[in-house]
C-alpha cells in the first residue's frame, strides 16, 4: 500500500478529532478506499482551514486553473469540504468524522461500509475518551417553564433563526445500517446543515436545499419520529442538526452501551415525571427514550437521571404530558466551548497534540 495512506492517515490523526492506527491496519484501507493516491497527496498540501483556489494555488506555485479542477473533483467525491464564505468558495481539509466520512453519504457503498465496521470500535472508544464532548444534545420544543432561560445553543430553532441557506441530506448512519441488513424504520432524508451564507452549498449540494420553513417543518417531523437533536458541543459557530435514532446512530449506542464521557454532552434538562397524573402506559419507556434511562418502579414510572441525556423525545409520547424537562443544578450543567476554534484548541489539549495548521 502506498506511503501516502499512512501519511494522510498521520496527518487526519493530528486533528484534533483524532484517526487512530489500528493493528490491521483497516485506517489505511478506508482512506485507499475513498482517495486515489494523488488525491491523498493533494489533502496532504490542505490546511484545516478554509482556504481559496487561489490562496492554495499561489502557496503550492501551480497554475488556478488546475487546482481548481482537482480541488472542485475531490469535493464532489466528498474527500474535503468546500462551501462559500464571505462570498468566496473556500477548500478545507476536514477530519475522518466529523466530516469526511459523512461526506461520502452519496457514495457509500457496501465494502466502505463493513470497513467502517471494523473500525469503528476503534474510533470510537478513542474519540469518547477526550474532553471536551463532541455532540451536544438540543431539547426539543417542548414548554419550559417560564423561570428557566434558554441559552441560543439550547434551542434548535434558535439556532436556524439567523441561516440563510439549508440543506438536507440522508442520514449516513441509516444508510449504513441498511447495508448491514438492518434497515431502518425512521425517515432517511434528516441530515440538517444550514449557513449564514447565501447560496453556501450551491455548487457541492450533499442534498437537497429547502427553505428555512421546511427547516423548521423537519424539526417538528422528527420530534414526532422521537428522535434527537445533537449539534457541535459548542456555544455559538453551528452549522448541523443530526436527529438521531438510537438504533442506528453510534454516538447514542456507544454512550448509551460503554459510558463513553465524551462522545455527547448532555443537556442542561433532566425529565421528570408527575407521579399524580402518569397513568403508566410505558410510552415514554418502550417507545421514546434512547438511553433506558426510564424504568418501572412500584407500578409506575421514574426518570434515571444518571442515564437521561434530556432530549425530551419522551415528553411528546405522554398522553397525560405528564412529564417536563427541568433544568439541572448548575453544579451538573457542563460549560460548552465557546465557538470552534475553542473545542479545537481544548480538544487537542486533552489528547496532548499541537493544533496543526498545514
Amino acid at each position: 500500500m502506498s506511503d501516502v495512506y499512512k501519511r494522510l492517515a498521520t496527518k487526519l490523526d493530528q486533528l484534533p478529532n483524532g484517526f487512530p492506527e489500528t493493528d490491521t491496519g483497516v485506517e489505511l484501507k478506508i482512506l485507499q478506499k475513498i482517495f486515489a493516491p494523488e488525491e491523498a497527496e493533494m489533502a496532504l498540501k490542505l490546511k484545516p482551514i478554509p482556504e481559496t483556489a487561489e490562496v492554495i494555488a499561489k502557496r503550492l506555485d501551480m497554475p488556478l486553473a488546475e487546482i481548481e479542477s482537482i480541488l472542485d473533483n475531490m469535493a464532489r467525491k466528498g474527500q474535503i469540504m468546500s462551501e462559500k464564505k464571505n462570498a468566496r468558495q473556500v477548500y478545507t481539509l476536514v477530519p475522518f468524522i466529523l466530516g469526511i466520512w459523512e461526506l461520502q453519504v452519496n457514495r457509500l457503498d457496501k465494502e466502505l461500509s463493513d470497513l467502517h465496521a471494523q473500525y469503528s470500535p476503534v474510533f470510537g472508544f478513542s474519540f469518547g475518551n477526550f474532553a471536551p464532548g463532541f455532540f451536544r444534545v438540543v431539547p426539543i420544543n417542548v414548554p419550559i417553564t417560564a423561570e428557566q432561560q434558554i441559552l441560543p445553543y439550547e434551542n434548535a430553532r434558535q439556532m436556524l433563526e439567523s441561516a440563510k441557506t439549508f440543506q438536507v441530506a440522508e442520514c449516513i448512519c441509516r444508510k449504513d445500517s441498511a447495508l448491514k441488513g438492518a434497515p431502518c424504520k425512521h425517515t432517511l432524508e434528516t441530515c440538517l446543515t444550514f449557513s449564514n451564507e447565501e447560496n453556501a452549498f450551491d455548487k457541492y449540494p450533499l442534498g437537497r436545499m429547502i427553505s428555512k420553513q421546511e427547516a423548521f417543518d423537519l424539526l417538528a417531523k422528527t420530534e414526532e419520529e422521537g428522535l434527537v437533536h445533537q449539534t457541535y458541543n459548542t456555544k455559538s459557530d453551528h452549522f448541523f442538526i443530526c436527529n438521531c435514532c438510537s438504533c442506528c446512530c453510534p454516538v447514542l449506542a456507544a454512550t448509551k452501551n460503554f459510558g463513553l464521557p465524551y462522545l455527547m454532552a448532555k443537556s442542561h434538562f433532566v425529565a421528570a415525571i408527575n407521579q399524580e397524573t402518569c397513568e403508566a402506559c410505558g410510552a415514554c419507556a418502550e417507545e421514546r427514550c434512547p438511553m433506558e434511562a426510564i424504568t418501572k418502579d412500584n407500578g409506575g414510572y421514574i426518570v434515571k437521571p444518571e442515564r437521561c441525556i434530556g432530549c425530551g423525545v419522551c415528553t411528546t409520547a405522554c398522553p397525560t404530558d405528564s412529564i417536563t424537562l427541568i433544568r439541572k443544578p448548575a453544579s451538573q450543567c457542563d460549560e460548552p466551548p465557546e465557538n470552534l476554534t475553542d473545542w479545537y484548541f481544548k480538544r487537542a489539549a486533552s489528547r496532548g497534540i499541537k493544533m496543526i495548521d498545514e
